[in-house]
């Protein structure tokens, strides 16, 4: 057996005997499987598991193994039957199967109950009879095809499964029996995605390249190692070119930083201690590390790019895990156990890497700022009062990018005012019709189309006691450096010509002023977009269709009043109110369209305009107890200076247009005049 010495056997059967929960957990886990005949696709049925969602709520299809032709939604009960939902049923069973192949040959290692070594053996000698057969099939967009799936990603996902319940139970086949299932699945397998793995950076490539890695350790074949390992685009240079300074996998995705990491330490569980493993560069710490400088006031990760409703969540303690055992850092203990205090239930990792923790950690939650220049994030943060701010000038990404360059995201008393929502499954029609898209972003959209890729650039920033100030800007006159990485155009190359976004933040206790500039040569229509967790109170002037194309056209109870001067406007959140004053000349558009999930909504705000240099100011008081009473905004030539009335305090913030140089704030106790 590969993934365990002997010694380690010996240990891990004795700890069953103090953690008996574990093998509760194993079963429980592969109910479905172990306690039902073994059920494999004859041919080449299995598709993609993220055609699995409700078309209308974007939430994910009840999976029921007795039900293969019928499908239903968890929010109404709807039921769905055909392609896409039929296919994506079987792919979800080929993971339970490969998942138990695992799992099921670990639990007859750890007990020798021979049920276990049945239902694995079974499972892979069918698999291994229909596999050659399977034919090659995808069609799923920017992804290689698969032969039991239908995407080499979720090949390489089984694969790996496969590979290790094969080794759990190896020994206790016959020659005949290994020969078969080495010879028509694992290296048929091993076979199909090397042929298939991709030239690029990207989290498909580390998970082929984990499997094909672990193939050959469990086949004892070198060129499988070193093609997993070393050749281009293997795991070596996916580390080497795909991490940002900080730390951050290039895709800009928390969901995708953790899952490649998921995908190379798969790899290094069984890689620990040989001539192959990459534990000891400085790749693995910097990854596993810099995430927890993300987390927001109430604990999850932001939910930047692809990231499905649900993965912000911190719930990898099987990273985590392995990474206190080896690493010993004090921050990976402090993750475990927040993990474990929000689910303090058995995890397989814990058991097979267990080290215990000390008993005082870290504190989790970042309580400092953060400006990441090199992977293009800022968090400011109010620890005290649960308050963040998160500002988005981070480069083209890819695939799994969303059009939202100089996107912010607000948190305030532990509670996300303006979220990224992130998207839902891909395969569901919401993914690319609407939570993908830059209008359903807290940044700005020309025409209600998309972004094209651009690199943001910082013009200057400044962190000190008494406040924080970001410049940066966007230009797309500029043509950023090509990806190494597919991606797919769904931008509008011509609306977006000669545009240029300045997006500049000062962050003043119980104030944030956010001013925005555009440079629209072409007369475009811009809109400047918000949108809040909450209920607006004070919606003005008349109903009005707020687009009839793009992705905000479900946009209902819209409704449209010209800004002058300075108006405020007011929310309703679930524990608070929120107040925010707007400066602009533009249209000032409210209405309502879907959350994350689907089945409610957000409170939409955006101010509009054709002027060829817009300049939009918003200013976010979460003073409470004496709210601004009156703001005005005075632009010159040589920048703005904004009045903010607070009782008879009034604050002056002159911004100068030269980015070389500082607000300066000064605070007067005389009236507020004009």
């Amino acid at each position: 057996m590969k993934q365990f010495t002997t010694q380690q056997l010996i240990l891990l059967r004795q700890r069953v005997s103090e953690q008996p929960e574990i093998l509760e957990l194993l079963i429980a886990d592969n109910a479905v499987v172990l306690n039902n005949p073994v059920r494999v696709p004859e041919t080449a049925l299995a598709t993609w598991n993220l055609y699995y969602y409700c078309p209308e709520h974007a939430v994910r299809l009840v999976w029921d193994r007795d039900n293969p032709t019928s499908h239903c939604c968890p929010i109404d009960g709807k039921r769905f039957s055909g392609e896409p939902y039929d296919g994506a049923w079987w792919r979800e069973l080929n993971g339970l199967n490969a998942k138990a192949c695992h799992q099921l040959g670990l639990l007859w290692q750890l007990t020798g109950e021979s049920h276990y070594l049945d239902k694995v053996s079974e499972l892979l000698m069918r698999y291994a009879e229909f596999y050659p057969g399977y034919a090659i099939h995808g069609g799923i967009p920017y992804n290689g095809p698969g032969k039991m799936n239908a995407q080499t990603l979720c090949e390489a996902n089984c694969l790996l499964d496969f590979t290790l319940g094969y080794d759990c139970i190896s020994e206790a086949l016959n020659t005949e029996q290994r020969e078969y299932i080495t010879t028509r699945l694992l290296r048929e397998g091993a076979q199909f995605l090397m042929a298939h793995r991709t030239a690029q950076l990207h989290n498909h490539e580390v998970k082929i390249g984990c499997a094909v890695g672990v193939l050959g350790f469990v086949l004892e074949d070198e060129s499988l190692l070193e093609f997993a390992l070393n050749q281009p685009y293997g795991l070596r240079y996916q580390l080497e070119h795909g991490l940002f300074e900080e730390g951050l996998w290039f895709e800009g995705s928390i969901h995708y930083h953790f899952y490649a990491l998921q995908g190379f330490l798969a790899f290094e569980k069984m890689a620990i201690g040989t001539r192959w493993s990459l534990l000891d560069e400085p790749y693995y710490r910097k990854m596993l590390s810099f995430p927890l400088t993300l987390l927001m006031p109430d604990g999850s990760f932001p939910r930047i790019n692809d990231c499905i409703y649900g993965q912000e969540k911190l719930d990898h303690s099987y990273l985590y895990e392995f990474a206190w055992h080896y690493y010993q850092d004090p921050q990976y203990a402090a993750a475990l156990k927040a993990i474990n205090q929000r689910k303090p239930h058995p995890h397989l990792d814990t058991f097979l890497y267990t080290t215990p923790l000390p008993e005082q950690v870290p504190e989790l939650i970042p309580t400092s700022h953060l400006h990441a220049p090199d992977c293009g994030l800022t968090i400011w943060r109010d620890a005290q009062k649960k308050r963040a701010l998160l500002v988005k000038h981070s480069p083209y990404g890819g695939e799994h990018d969303h059009y939202d360059r100089l996107n912010i995201v607000l948190f305030n008393g532990a509670e996300e005012i303006l979220p990224d929502l992130g998207t839902t499954g891909y395969g569901a029609p919401m993914h690319y019709a609407y939570y993908k898209n830059s209008a359903t972003h807290n940044t700005i959209t020309v025409n209600q189309t998309n972004q094209p890729p651009a690199i943001p650039v910082v013009q200057q920033y400044h962190e000190s006691d008494a406040f924080c100030w970001l410049d940066t800007q966007v230009d797309w006159r500029q043509t950023p450096p090509e990806l190494d990485s597919h991606t797919r155009v769904q931008w509008d190359s011509e609306a977006w010509k000669d545009v240029r976004f300045r997006r500049r933040l000062l962050w003043l206790d119980n104030v944030l002023i956010d001013i925005s500039c555009v440079q629209n040569p072409h007369n475009q229509q811009i809109d400047w977009t918000l949108h809040l967790q909450g209920k607006t109170l004070d919606v003005e002037g008349e109903p009005a269709i707020f687009s009839t194309h793009g992705p905000l056209a479900i946009m209902h109870d819209a409704h449209v009043v010209q800004l002058t001067n300075s108006q405020p406007r007011h929310f309703s959140t679930a524990q608070s109110g929120q107040a925010l004053w707007l400066y602009g000349q533009a249209e000032l558009w409210q209405g309502n369209a879907p959350d994350n999930p689907a089945v409610q909504d957000l409170s939409y705000l955006v101010l509009r305009s054709k002027e060829q240099n817009p300049e939009f100011v918003c200013v976010w008081d979460f003073d409470t107890q004496q709210p601004i009473t009156d703001m005005q905004v005075t632009p010159d030539t040589n920048g703005i200076r904004i009045f903010l009335k607070r009782g008879e305090m009034t604050l002056v913030v002159d911004v100068a247009e030269d980015c070389t140089v500082l607000p300066h704030l000064k605070t007067v106790h005389i009236p507020f005049q004009d």
